[in-house]
């Protein structure tokens, strides 16, 4: 018997997802490729791995079998892969970092010219997203969350301490100052749908007006003036148009953190990379908190 990892790690993806289009965006491969791999594992292996219905493919047992111990390989490829990288001290080759839209924007930016004009051989790539990636299976080498923890399986290093604050362009400010009585409209995250909690003794009459789920697009509507919003005060510090309102005094935000595989942590790249971060934090801590 003879049989490809590209084959079995096929068949384990197969039945993670249950469709060949499941399988084909995780390997970034066609539809006919996984089809291809299927039958090539199926008569490698002489067993019918799975019934082809009309929504979607549907394992046997020998299939079940064939991704537990392909997920098993998978581990070990990674846990390899993940050894050489934390151990290579070449300040060269990718680094892959993945942060928050708007935190690069508004503060990693600096960070990221300073390091490619230190490290030219090193090819950056930064995945911004505010998703969680999974820095076992090295969707990303690097990570700069804002969160309470790192996570248990990670090691981290808390850069940052940051507080949130009322924001709000300047002509709806001076209306609140001028009248502190008078009905103030907010802006809210989906998550979070209500006035907040902790709003000024100064300031009694509030409503919702606008419900959001993007901070993008809650910004652009507080800088048009339709109403104050709730933010990290670095993101509001940072954004034109906007100041900062006693409406709703500064309150504890999560931390902002550096996480990594502690397989990968020690790598030459990441080394390098944390240096000019950590730097940068200290010199911009204060624009974190109030």
């Amino acid at each position: 018997m003879n049989i490809a990892w590209d084959d079995l790690r096929t068949v384990m993806l197969v039945v993670r997802h249950t469709t060949l289009a499941g399988a084909a965006d995780e390997l970034d491969v066609n539809y006919t490729t996984v089809s291809r791999r299927i039958r090539r594992a199926e008569k490698s292996l002489g067993v019918m791995l799975f019934e082809r219905l009309a929504d979607g493919y549907r394992p046997t047992d020998a299939a079940q079998v064939v991704a537990s111990h392909a997920k098993e390989m998978e581990a070990a490829e990674l846990g390899l892969r993940r050894h050489i990288l934390g151990q290579d001290t070449h300040l060269s080759g990718a680094l892959t970092l993945t942060a928050p839209q708007l935190l690069i924007s508004s503060f990693l930016a600096p960070v990221l010219d300073e390091f490619d004009r230190t490290h030219p051989q090193i090819e950056l790539r930064v995945l911004a997203t505010n998703d969680i990636l999974d820095l076992t299976r090295l969707e990303a080498d690097l990570a700069i969350r804002i969160s309470p923890t790192p996570g248990d399986s990670l090691k981290g290093l808390r850069l940052l301490r940051q507080e949130s604050a009322s924001f709000a362009n300047p002509e709806l400010i001076e209306r609140i100052k001028a009248d502190p009585t008078a009905l103030i409209d907010w802006i809210v995250y989906d998550g979070y749908p209500n006035v907040p909690k902790d709003v000024s003794a100064d300031f009694p009459n509030h409503r919702v007006r606008f419900r959001f789920d993007d901070m993008v697009a809650m910004i652009g509507a507080a800088q048009a003036g339709l109403g104050v919003v709730r933010m990290p005060m670095f993101l509001g510090r940072a954004t034109d148009g906007l100041e900062l309102t006693p409406v709703l005094p500064p309150q504890p935000y999560p931390d902002i953190w550096v996480v990594g595989h502690p397989d990968v942590w020690p790598s030459g790249k990441l080394q390098a990379f944390r240096k000019i971060l950590i730097s940068h934090c200290k010199k911009k801590s204060g624009n974190f908190v109030s």
